[in-house]
């Protein structure tokens, strides 16, 4: 609405738009069906201390969100970076023994977000990719690749944050944690 009010949405685009937002559910529920995928990976999380999550552009807040929720649910040590500042501190922590969770869409910062990769897996860091089935990131040795099912834009992030709060849930399962009553959170702000 803001856009069109401004005249920086032309009617063709405004129709693209809300046509891709009456197909999110369905893009979810096809996010949904990678469930068994995600449950796999769940496992190789559970007896770790500390995951990385990376992410560039609009998708670095969804690899926070994704620390977040591994943090809150698994007791898992999880922090997030931009891609880009990967050199900048994180770096240095990849080894083997900590995952590092890419958030891979194919747009116009993937091939940055390769490069990035590549430094993690010179380390002997094992990478698990949300990958959009057209970004031809391939699965080979310490790197796993999940395929999205689909490419969606803007609204990439959605797909995406599902499937990350979905790693989170399952390695809570398999650690035998209490999704639903996660230690020291309160379901509310009672102190200010």
């Amino acid at each position: 609405m803001l856009a069109k009010a401004n005249q920086r949405l032309s009617e063709p685009d405004e129709k693209a738009y809300l046509d891709e937002l009456r197909h999110l559910p369905v893009a979810v529920e096809n996010v949904l069906e990678l469930e068994p995928s995600i449950k796999a990976w769940a496992k190789h999380f559970a007896n770790k201390h500390h995951a990385l999550f990376l992410g560039r552009g609009r998708h670095y807040p969804i690899a926070l969100e994704g620390a977040l929720k591994l943090k809150e649910i698994s007791y898992i040590h999880a922090e997030a970076y931009p891609a880009g500042e990967l050199k900048h501190g994180p770096l240095a922590l990849v080894d083997a023994e900590m995952p590092v969770v890419v958030v891979a869409p194919n747009d116009e910062l993937l091939e940055k977000l390769k490069a990035n990769m590549q430094e993690v897996s010179a380390r002997g860091g094992q990478l698990y990719v949300f990958a959009d089935g057209d970004s031809q990131v391939a699965s080979c040795e310490g790197v796993n690749v999940l395929q999205m099912p689909e490419h969606y834009g803007l609204l990439s992030p959605v797909l995406h944050v599902v499937a990350l709060q979905l790693l989170s849930y399952h390695v809570a399962l398999v650690k035998g944690t209490d999704v639903d009553k996660p230690r020291n959170l309160a379901k509310s702000v009672t102190v200010e």
